[in-house]
C-alpha cells in the first residue's frame, strides 16, 4: 500500500478518511491541518501530524487536499498553489461503491464519496470534491477544483468551469454551463447557463449576487493547469 496524508481535517477530509479505509488502496498516515489546536490529536482515530506545509517533509506520501465550505469553496484551490507539489504526489481516492465507466477520466488529488455515478465520457479534472450519491452523465466535464455535494445530477454534456461550486440536490439541464468560480445553491434547478463568479438560486435558478471576494479573486488567478477541453 501507499502512504497517503489527508490536508484538512474538517468534514470533507473525514469523510475521504473513511473512504481511504474502504478502498484499502492506501495506508493513512494522518490528517494535515493549520489549526494547531489540533496537533496531535486524533480526529476519528485518525492522528492529526501537524500543518500543511508538512507534506514537504514526508515526500514518499501521496496527498488528498480535502478544505473547503460553501462560504470558502476556493480554499482548495489556495492549497493547491500554496503547496505547490507536482501531479505525481497526489492520489486519486474514488469510494468502492462509486459506479464509474471505462471511458471516464478523474485527475489527480480529486475525491469521489460513495454511490456516485460517472456514466459514459465523463471528464473530472484534479481536486475535484464528487460528494454521496452524485450522478454525473454522457460527456459531462467537470473542470480541476469544483465541488458538487450530496445528491448533485448533471444532465448530458454539461460543463462546470474550474472552481464552479453545486450545492446539495441541485439538478443542471443538459448543456448547460455554470462558470468559473460560481455557486448553485442547495436544490436549485439549473435551466440557462451560469456567468463565471455569480450565486444563483431557486427553482428555476436566478442570479442572487456576485460570488463572494475569496472566489473572485481565485478567479482573477488561475490554479491547477489549464481548462480542460
Amino acid at each position: 500500500m501507499n502512504g497517503l496524508v489527508i490536508v484538512g481535517a474538517g468534514g470533507f477530509a473525514r469523510e475521504t478518511a473513511q473512504a481511504v479505509a474502504d478502498t484499502g488502496e492506501f495506508e493513512l498516515l494522518g490528517h494535515l491541518d493549520d489549526n494547531k489546536d489540533l496537533h496531535g490529536t486524533d480526529v476519528d482515530g485518525v492522528p492529526v501530524l501537524g500543518g500543511c506545509d508538512l507534506v514537504h517533509e514526508l515526500p514518499g506520501a501521496r496527498v488528498v487536499i480535502c478544505v473547503g465550505n460553501p462560504r470558502d469553496y476556493a480554499a482548495r484551490a489556495r492549497l493547491v498553489r500554496r503547496l505547490a507539489l507536482p501531479d505525481d504526489r497526489y492520489a486519486t481516492v474514488v469510494h468502492p461503491s462509486a459506479a464509474v465507466s471505462a471511458n471516464s477520466v478523474i485527475g489527480p488529488g480529486s475525491v469521489l464519496l460513495a454511490q456516485c455515478v460517472l456514466t459514459a465520457a465523463v471528464h473530472v479534472g484534479a481536486h475535484v470534491a464528487v460528494m454521496p450519491h452524485v450522478v454525473l452523465t454522457h460527456d459531462n466535464t467537470v473542470e480541476d477544483c469544483a465541488t458538487l455535494t450530496a445528491g448533485v445530477r448533471l444532465g448530458g454534456g454539461v460543463r462546470l468551469e474550474r472552481g464552479a461550486y453545486v450545492g446539495s440536490g441541485a439538478l443542471v439541464r443538459e448543456g448547460t454551463t455554470i462558470g468559473a468560480w460560481s455557486q448553485i445553491g442547495m436544490g436549485s434547478a439549473v435551466l440557462d447557463d451560469v456567468p463565471p463568479g455569480e450565486v444563483w438560486v431557486g427553482s428555476p435558478a436566478r442570479r442572487l449576487r456576485a460570488a463572494g471576494a475569496p472566489a473572485l479573486d481565485e478567479l482573477a488567478t488561475p490554479t491547477v493547469g489549464g481548462p480542460l477541453t
